[in-house]
């Protein structure tokens, strides 16, 4: 009899364990897609509002004509074209980077990694909430080349971030339409107190995550692109 009813107890303990592991599952799988649904809203508002460099038209032919004697004109020194004007970035790279708000909240730029098929709006500061909506900045610039942008673990968001590899482009557009380019030099994994090698500026840009147990960080390193 008592071992029916201990067999009856451990049924029932498995059943209620599996129970909540599905639901965990499902929880999961639900931030997963919420969140994705979140970042691509955010994208196409952001995306409208970000300039493009604008093509230059082709120039179109002219016709030929017969040459015909002209005089000289008297000579006079050429005028000299202006220089260009540096970007406003470069001249003061620790300026803070423009932002555009987006239902109230603040994003910085896009980031690209065609490789894990990921285009990603990017939220100028970060905390828990924001993370479930977006990539957010974790501290630095693309300016002073120093960014580093956290996220979740979502598949949708930095959870294939692992998969990453020596060279990869990366790319970073701020809102004002300036692209950076960038190329993975390394991955590893961070101890979740690591916070000073997560801030090492021998880095143009940091990528991190959340491993799957939380308990470290799994780190992309990247490069300017020359």
């Amino acid at each position: 009899m008592r071992n029916k009813t201990k067999s009856k107890i451990l049924i029932t303990a498995g059943g209620l364990l599996l129970a909540a592991a599905l639901s965990i599952t499902a929880y999961n799988l639900y931030a997963d897609y919420r969140a994705g649904a979140e970042a691509r809203s955010v994208l196409d508002a952001l995306m409208q509002q970000t300039p493009h460099t604008p093509s230059v038209p082709s120039v179109p032919s002219v016709p030929s004509v017969p040459s015909v004697p002209m005089e000289e004109p008297p000579t006079s020194e050429a005028p000299q074209p202006d220089e260009p004007e540096l970007p406003d970035y470069i001249v003061n790279p620790d300026m803070e980077m423009p932002t555009k708000e987006i239902e109230g909240n603040s994003y910085i730029g896009i980031l690209e990694i065609a490789s894990l098929d990921l285009t990603l709006p990017v939220m100028s500061e970060w905390n828990y909430p924001r993370l479930k909506i977006s990539p957010c900045r974790y501290s630095g610039s693309a300016y002073t080349g120093n960014l580093v942008i956290a996220a979740h673990n979502y598949r949708t968001h930095f959870g294939t971030l692992k998969n990453l590899t020596t060279g990869t482009e990366i790319i970073f557009t701020d809102v004002k339409g300036r692209s950076f380019f960038y190329e993975v030099a390394a991955v590893e994994t961070l101890e979740a107190t690591a916070v000073e090698d997560m801030l090492n500026e021998e880095w143009d840009l940091s990528l991190f995550t959340c491993t799957v147990d939380t308990y470290a960080r799994v780190t992309v390193r990247c490069l300017r692109a020359e």
